[in-house]
């Protein structure tokens, strides 16, 4: 098989889908690996050691998509790109769909078929997705903690205090992942940390293995109680494919103290909060409400050669299994798979995304 890795082209997306050493495993496997020029360099691997594992580097997208069998990417399309795709081809990367109907339609039209990280599932977890989550969930401490410096337009609160002066306060909707990631970074800055979920299990478990942690179970109620004494927000709500669902709203919003913060890492599923919107890197953070809204849709960007290497050590047995086997070869030999196949020879085969744009859901294989 023939595997593209093109350059990632969102803004500031640094990451690169495959590592050197994983495109040496699969040339050493009997496969082709095709790599667009400069697609590792933002996270520390020129060409050169691409070249060394076996691969070819190309200049152009168009050539990585136009001969590859399967494409290896981070993040989803970019409209550039849509027209680059094709039926028979695997497109494999992060996709989000429930946030976009209009990716959903191109990829649908193209007849390509997209299997998508996030929606492979294994005993209930998200394997795939689970390294860039714990990444998301520390970065929304440290990013929260910044903005809310004076000089950041902040509320000039220090979330670990100092002798004689209370530490600040730090809510996580949501007790998965990259909540509990976030938890632990706010915990260990010495804030006063809250999670909110409502699965009394977790909690449960949460309140054993997460000491100076509380949990309260996430109700609307709950909620507005814990924003209008709390300094960083953290929106660390999932369903697995589907849109995220609106817990914050305007008028909670304006509970909150002015200067707060809210980091919404739900943002790359349509966002946990009716004012959050996508921002970048270069332009992170907007204020509404008084309340400034950090919502970078791309946040393992940010600590790209970490990120790479975590997600190519997820990623990279399903890209072998996908190569070595086909679609239909590499589902049998792992089920979780087939959750993962999100549209198909233009059929849409993700349930909960087609109940998010009310498009007709057919079964993948």
């Amino acid at each position: 098989m023939i595997i593209g890795i093109p350059k990632e082209i969102k803004e500031q997306e640094q990451r690169v889908a495959l590592l050197p050493s994983a495109a040496s495993q699969l040339t050493k496997r009997g496969h082709s690996v095709v790599v667009q020029k400069n697609a590792g360099i933002g996270s520390g691997y020129p060409d050169e050691e691409y070249v060394k594992a076996g691969a070819e580097i190309v200049d152009q997208a168009k050539e990585v998509f136009t001969r590859a069998d399967m494409v290896v990417k981070v993040k989803e399309p970019l409209e550039v790109e849509f027209q680059l795709m094709r039926k028979g081809q695997i497109l494999f990367t992060y996709l989000h769909l429930a946030a976009s109907k209009s990716l959903t339609e191109a990829l649908l039209k193209s007849g390509v078929t997209a299997v998508a990280y996030e929606t492979i599932q294994i005993n209930h977890r998200l394997p795939l997705l689970e390294p860039m989550s714990e990444i998301a969930g520390r970065m929304s401490a440290v990013m929260g903690a910044n903005f809310l410096a004076k000089y950041n337009g902040g509320s000039g609160v220090l979330l670990g205090g100092v002798p004689g002066v209370l530490p600040g306060r730090v809510v996580v909707v949501g007790g998965g992942t990259s909540g509990v990631n976030a938890a632990r970074i706010a915990t260990g800055l010495g804030a006063e940390v809250i999670i909110l979920d409502v699965d009394l299990e977790r909690l449960r478990y949460l309140d054993l293995a997460m000491e100076n942690t509380n949990t309260v179970y996430s109700s609307e109620a709950n909620l507005q109680d814990l924003m209008a004494d709390c300094d960083l927000l953290i929106g660390a709500v999932l369903l697995p494919g589907a849109k995220a669902p609106k817990l914050i709203t305007r008028p909670m919003l304006r509970k909150m103290k002015p200067g707060s913060v809210l980091v919404d890492i739900s943002i790359d599923q349509g966002g946990c909060a009716e004012t959050s919107r996508p921002t970048t890197h270069l332009d992170p953070v907007y204020v509404e409400e008084g309340v400034t809204h950090y919502c970078v849709a791309n946040m393992p960007a940010a600590y790209a050669r970490t990120a790479t290497q975590a997600l190519t050590n997820v990623t990279f047995r399903y890209v072998e299994l996908l190569a070595d086997l086909g679609l239909e070869g590499a589902c049998k030999k792992q089920p979780a798979l087939t959750g993962g196949i999100n549209t198909r020879d233009g059929r849409l085969t993700c349930k909960a995304v087609a109940e998010a744009h009310g498009l007709k859901y057919e079964v993948p294989l």
